[in-house]
């Protein structure tokens, strides 16, 4: 996982967005994405009401899961298995400030079948 703001390295691998909104202030370019997932990002309710507070980190965990298993992500998340078994390296990019609570680190625990509580 990395900051998509963060400059990208060597070891990055394929660089996964999984935000729904692209990045402010940066180019497509700078960011060097290689795929853009927005279907997996949380939706915009839940997005606002986490507002990246880690008391509301379980919650927002279990929630987020509970979408994640929604028809809508069915598609781009058969996208993102098929990458993690066929590339060597993977690094999901997010946006947030807060390297521990946002949904790249919420999608990871849940793709490892880390429970939300």
């Amino acid at each position: 996982m990395r900051r998509v703001y963060d400059p990208p390295a060597a070891t990055d691998g394929c660089r996964v967005l999984v935000d729904r909104l692209w990045p402010r202030g940066l180019t497509r370019e700078a960011a060097q994405v290689d795929h853009w997932l927005r279907e997996l990002a949380p939706s915009n309710e839940l997005r606002k009401w986490f507002a990246h507070e880690a008391a509301r980190w379980a919650e927002f965990r279990h929630r987020y899961g509970e979408e994640l298993q929604a028809p809508a992500a069915a598609e781009a998340l058969t996208e993102l298995r098929r990458l993690i078994a066929t590339q060597p390296v993977l690094t999901l990019l997010y946006g947030a400030r807060d390297s521990a609570h946002n949904n790249a680190e919420a999608l990871r625990q849940w793709l490892q079948g880390k429970p939300a509580g």
